[in-house]
């Protein structure tokens, strides 16, 4: 094999690169890069577009895009040309071009501040462009404003959150007309005997009427929950009822922490004896009450249930009358739970 000199390699070279076609190096679009993961199966926080921003399926943005859906909703609230709304969780404004259309005022509360500047581009020089405001930030970290309804495509993981903060609000509200995760809506509306009534079903229908309005199909969102969903609407009790919520709630939780065993078995439980004797301490000493020589804790529970006749029944059984008179027997036995 001939030898090649170093002259005669650096011709060869500089041949070769000037017949060379040299390819502009391809930044792809995002949006591509989405495409592709789509194909290949991905998903995630990227994994989804309707227009404008990503949507995040982690922080539960997912879009209501059908239309129908949406202007049932805002039916569904009989609005006036007079009321105030709050929107949580708006998104792009599907539901918020609506509501527009009908309310005095809407207040939209958006946590993404990607999406809070679309809503704004999409009113932007509108006939409603004054008629709204936009809050941006978490709405369980702010205090409410003045509102007549409330209308909420809800992000799946405040749900129960959000509910109890709309119910606490002061000065009371006409009506919510709130979308859930199936399982949730329908544990708010469920009744006593049903496999789904449990402590989130009393406590809401303490403070309000609650009724299923409908239900919609995952694939009326973009992109699509993994799970179905239903609206239900909430009609505060004005005025709401005269309770000490944290005893209440204190009892529930005893109540329900075994929803299918007994009342007597659920609050003869070793730690829950504990609290409640600690709690009837607290409260004799400060309330100068002397306590009775040889007093028993667990005597003292078990003869409000079998008084009332409680002490067999299941919680998952018991209507909110049947809580209320237990409430205020175990209060005039000086038994408290918080």
């Amino acid at each position: 094999m001939p030898k090649i000199t170093t002259q005669q390699l650096r011709k060869r070279t500089q041949e070769s690169a000037a017949g060379a076609t040299i390819k502009p190096k391809t930044i792809g679009s995002p949006y591509e890069k989405t495409k592709q993961q789509k194909s290949a199966g991905g998903s995630g926080a990227e994994g989804s577009r309707h227009f404008g921003p990503m949507f995040n399926k982690d922080l539960g943005q997912h879009i209501l895009i059908n239309p129908l859906v949406s202007q049932s909703i805002v039916d569904k609230a009989r609005l006036k040309q007079t009321d105030v709304v709050l929107e949580v969780g708006p998104g792009t404004g599907n539901l918020t071009i609506k509501i527009l259309e009908q309310a005095k005022k809407v207040i939209a509360c958006e946590a993404d501040a990607r999406l809070a500047a679309e809503l704004t581009k999409r009113v932007q020089g509108g006939p409603h462009q004054h008629k709204l405001e936009i809050l941006h930030g978490d709405v369980m970290k702010r205090d409410l404003p003045f509102f007549d309804v409330c209308i909420s495509n809800t992000p799946y993981q405040i749900s129960s959150p959000l509910t109890f903060k709309l119910l606490f609000h002061r000065p009371t509200f006409r009506c919510a007309v709130l979308m859930f995760q199936r399982e949730f809506a329908l544990r708010l509306v469920a009744r006593p005997g049903d496999s789904l009534y449990n402590r989130l079903s009393v406590n809401c229908q303490l403070y309000s009427k609650v009724s299923l309005v409908m239900s919609v199909g995952k694939n009326n969102f973009k992109p699509p929950p993994n799970v179905e969903s239903s609206v239900v609407k909430i009609e505060p009790l004005d005025p709401p009822p005269p309770i000490d919520f944290e005893e209440w709630d204190g009892m529930l939780r005893i109540a329900f922490s075994r929803r299918n065993k007994t009342l007597a078995a659920s609050f003869k439980s070793t730690a829950t004896m504990q609290m409640l004797e600690s709690n009837y301490k607290t409260f004799c000493a400060s309330n100068e009450v002397m306590m009775e020589e040889g007093f028993d804790i667990k005597q003292r529970v078990l003869g409000v249930l079998d008084k009332l006749g409680f002490a067999e029944t299941r919680a998952s059984k018991m209507d909110i009358d049947d809580f209320l008179k237990l409430l205020a027997a175990f209060h005039d036995a000086n038994i408290h739970f918080c």
